[in-house]
């Protein structure tokens, strides 16, 4: 079946890229600090990067629409590829400054604002030509592709630093983007009539509570995902073993995630989305919760599993949402608007972060973000139950049936 055959070439590539992403994770701060003396400097390309992801409301409006079909997708690929290929080649010739980091962030912030809802919107489409359901199958699968790089990749690109190994990896990724975006040529979008038309996300959401309110959980859990990453890594330096506590919590994440990952439609099939995607995340709270008060690196780890296992439960509610609710622009639309919210979410939370662990300790700063993700996770879950009441007066209640 062609629509079978698409969505492997796009699931292989998108998962190809991000696997090297996971490399240039190690080892792109490693180049800058050699190359610049400059630790400030190691946060450009990143910074940078967010900043066109974030104004992709207003500039990308029209321009996300573009991107439906494996070529306008390698476009956008090969844009990346230059972009990441800049660093590596300007070390290698003495050049890398300053103003050169912050181009290259620029522009692979233009290809990831268009590039990934772009990729994730036209997996949904060719779903829905495969056939019922296959939408959100794709999309979860994504989703558990890109976690097992979360887990793998970082292992092996700390073995290819320490074996000398830091310009190549970077290499590497830029020519993993390009390939995945080459490999989707042959994919062609849906024939569209309407070719001027280009929805705000804030249109795409009228008629859509539920994403709205999707979007509220997630974005609380992107907020205080800091509590996780940043908590864990202070706990370590503090208790004179930098990096276990981290160690524990992230493989117990990935492993959780991965196994999660393998029952997650199921689980959607039977349990309607919204109440799955606040158990999940009200779970994952919890699982902070209990981390910020047994704090040792097994019950970090465990905890850290069953908080794995239900980030993808509630990912794969709230993209069960958006696909069976929109298509076709509406749903490019709203895939951005995902985007940006995980984006602007979880940058918030980084920024405030250290501030709040340095002022209350990293277990008081698990227990008070575990306890707020909880509390606004089981909150949208109740107002799920009581929705507003529309012109005619009578309560529409969302359907069980998934």
């Amino acid at each position: 079946m062609r629509a079978r055959g698409e969505a492997l070439v796009l699931l292989a590539g998108g998962g190809l890229a991000d696997f090297a992403y996971r490399f240039t994770q190690v080892a792109l701060p490693l180049v800058i600090l050699h190359e610049t003396g400059s630790v400030a400097a190691t946060g450009l390309v990143g910074g940078a990067a967010g900043v066109p992801v974030l104004l992709s409301p207003w500039w990308a409006r029209r321009a996300r629409q573009w991107v439906d079909s494996g070529p306008r997708l390698a476009v956008i690929a090969t844009v990346s590829a230059i972009a990441l290929a800049m660093v590596p080649g300007a070390a290698a010739l003495g050049l890398l400054s300053p103003w050169l980091l912050v181009v290259s962030g620029l522009l692979l912030g233009c290809g990831d604002a268009l590039g990934s809802p772009g990729r994730t919107a036209l997996l949904a489409d060719i779903g829905d030509r495969w056939g019922a359901g296959k939408a959100v199958s794709l999309l979860t699968w994504q989703d558990g592709v890109r976690r097992v790089g979360m887990v793998v990749g970082p292992v092996l690109g700390a073995l290819a630093v320490a074996a000398g190994v830091t310009n190549g990896l970077l290499w590497i990724e830029a020519g993993a983007v390009l390939a995945a975006g080459l490999a989707g040529l042959g994919i062609r979008g849906e024939c569209r009539t309407e070719s001027t038309e280009a929805p705000s996300i804030r249109a795409g959401l009228i008629g859509r509570r539920e994403v709205g309110l999707g979007w509220v959980i997630r974005g609380t859990g992107c907020v205080t995902w800091f509590a996780f990453t940043l908590g864990l890594s202070v706990i370590g330096a503090e208790r004179g073993q930098p990096g276990v506590y981290l160690a524990a919590g992230m493989s117990g994440y990935g492993v959780g995630a991965v196994a999660g990952t393998l029952v997650a439609l199921r689980v959607v099939r039977r349990i309607a989305p919204m109440p799955l995607a606040s158990a999940a995340w009200a779970t994952v709270g919890l699982c902070w919760v209990g981390m910020g008060v047994w704090t040792s690196p097994p019950m970090i780890a465990g905890l850290a599993a069953i908080g794995g296992v239900a980030v993808v439960w509630g990912i794969s509610a709230i993209s069960a949402v958006i696909t069976r609710s929109s298509a076709g622009a509406d749903r490019r639309a709203l895939l951005s608007g995902q985007a940006v919210v995980v984006n602007a979410s979880s940058s918030a939370g980084l920024l405030m972060g250290g501030p709040i662990i340095a002022a209350v300790g990293a277990e008081n700063t698990l227990v008070g973000a575990g306890l707020l993700t909880t509390l606004i996770a089981g909150l949208v879950g109740y107002s799920v139950r009581m929705p507003k009441p529309g012109r005619s007066g009578r309560v529409s209640r969302p359907s069980a049936r998934v």
